[in-house]
């Protein structure tokens, strides 16, 4: 099994990993970001370009670096392969270009949009982003469609990561959106506006990394961090019926698929328990979501031990 160095860390892998995965062992810091690869997705990765690596040392065999910035997503691990991530220069300078170019037409609408606080791109630009921008140029506007009874679309924040179109080949029986056009007027639609109606097409607002797709049935409901997310399950003929609620009171306000910490959702949902079971009767709840503290919808959720010998206080 090849052995890799990542930002002066060592990790054993199995053969074929990729470099990015092979951060994601190790964890924390070491992880590049990814807007667009999806490891439960075929296919899904090499297009946003946010997970460059600089790779200092090729393997054993052939130690000399490799010339250009690698995309990690797609880039296979060698035995004795060194990799920096965010002790290059080189890579940080560039992911401040790429966030830059992925910024030059999405909306500055953070105050509006419901991904804000579990936005990647959001918290891309917050790490890696400039402090003005140079782009001037007018920028691309769309209106805002109903793609289906349930999922608004959002084109004008769009970065373009085809993950929701993946997830409609790969989890639908039949894709009815995709890319239309080239270039920079490529853009995600229906073919003459048809409604995305398939069992489990609720998952591409899951796998969305930015606030282009939408639940209708949460739109401006609340703010994420205002709600209490809850692991719960069902008895889901469809799908696994593993899923989170999201709370406001004793009321559920959303459900969503599971994420892990790569934010990646494994058990995919069915449009039935994400839209349609909205009452606590249809859930069996196991207790408060794990939030990482440094999200903010951690806001409000933390708990407080009192040590056994802490005095009680008197009533009176």
């Amino acid at each position: 099994m090849p052995i890799v160095i990542i930002d002066g860390k060592q990790v054993e892998v199995a053969a074929g990993t990729t470099i990015l995965n092979a951060a994601r062992e190790i964890g924390g810091e070491t992880v590049p970001p990814a807007m667009c690869y999806y490891s439960s997705l075929d296919g899904s990765g090499g297009k946003c370009r946010t997970c460059l690596v600089e790779v200092s040392k090729g393997s054993e065999k052939d130690p000399r670096p490799m010339p250009k910035l690698m995309a990690s997503c797609q880039t296979p691990v060698q035995d004795g392969m060194e990799i920096k991530n965010k002790t290059s220069e080189r890579v940080l300078d560039a992911r401040k270009g790429i966030v830059e170019m992925l910024l030059a037409n999405h909306p500055l609408d953070c105050p509006v949009c419901d991904q804000a606080g579990e936005c990647d791109l959001q918290n891309l630009s917050y790490e890696h982003g400039l402090a003005k921008s140079r782009y001037d140029f007018k920028r691309r506007e769309f209106e805002k469609i109903d793609i289906g009874p349930y999922i608004k679309l959002h084109m004008t924040r769009c970065i373009l990561c085809y993950r929701c179109v993946y997830t409609a080949d790969q989890l639908t029986e039949k894709r009815e959106h995709g890319i239309l056009k080239r270039g920079d007027a490529a853009e995600i639609s229906t073919f003459i506006e048809n409604a995305l109606d398939n069992d489990f097409i609720g998952n591409v607002i899951d796998v969305c990394p930015v606030g282009a797709l939408t639940d209708k049935t949460f739109r401006f409901k609340s703010r994420v961090w205002y709600t209490k997310p809850m692991d719960a399950h069902c008895d889901c003929k469809k799908c696994e019926g593993k899923a989170v609620l999201w709370m406001i009171g004793d009321e559920i306000a959303r459900v969503t698929g599971r994420k892990d910490v790569n934010g990646e959702v494994k058990d995919f949902i069915c449009n039935e328990c994400r839209f349609e079971k909205k009452e606590m009767k249809d859930w069996t709840v196991e207790g408060p979501r794990k939030i990482d503290k440094h999200s903010v919808i951690s806001q409000g959720h933390y708990t407080r031990e009192v040590p056994s010998h802490t005095p009680l206080l008197n009533k009176a």
